[in-house]
């Protein structure tokens, strides 16, 4: 359904998505996963095939979490939030986990 404006009856347009916006809701959805620690050298990379967009991420995870249960979260979160917040679908997400972030030297629990 083609958008109208207020101002004139007539008037038609496209919604458009770049790269960048479809690159920062990925950051948000990989940052919002607990366990993990952060994003490694680029931390993204994204492929668009029409309406289809297939994304490599880069992390490290904490110390003490199940790197499989974070990297499937991780992948769920991207599909999701890329689908409910574009047009676009996901291909394929691959988790590239690159190294372990240890405790702080202050935090002082037992492992």
């Amino acid at each position: 359904m083609p958008l109208k404006s207020r101002y004139n009856a007539n008037f038609t347009g496209d919604v458009t998505y770049g790269r960048n916006l479809i690159s920062s809701i990925i950051v948000l959805a990989v940052r919002e996963i607990k366990g993990v620690a952060s994003l490694q050298g680029k931390g993204i990379r994204t492929e668009m095939y029409g309406n289809t967009v297939n994304v490599d991420v880069f992390i490290n995870v904490e110390f003490g979490v199940s790197c499989s249960d974070v990297a499937f979260r991780v992948q769920e979160n991207i599909k999701r939030s890329v689908e409910t917040m574009s047009k676009y679908k996901v291909g394929v997400v691959n988790v590239n986990i690159l190294g372990l972030t240890m405790p702080d030297d202050n935090d002082k629990s037992p492992l």
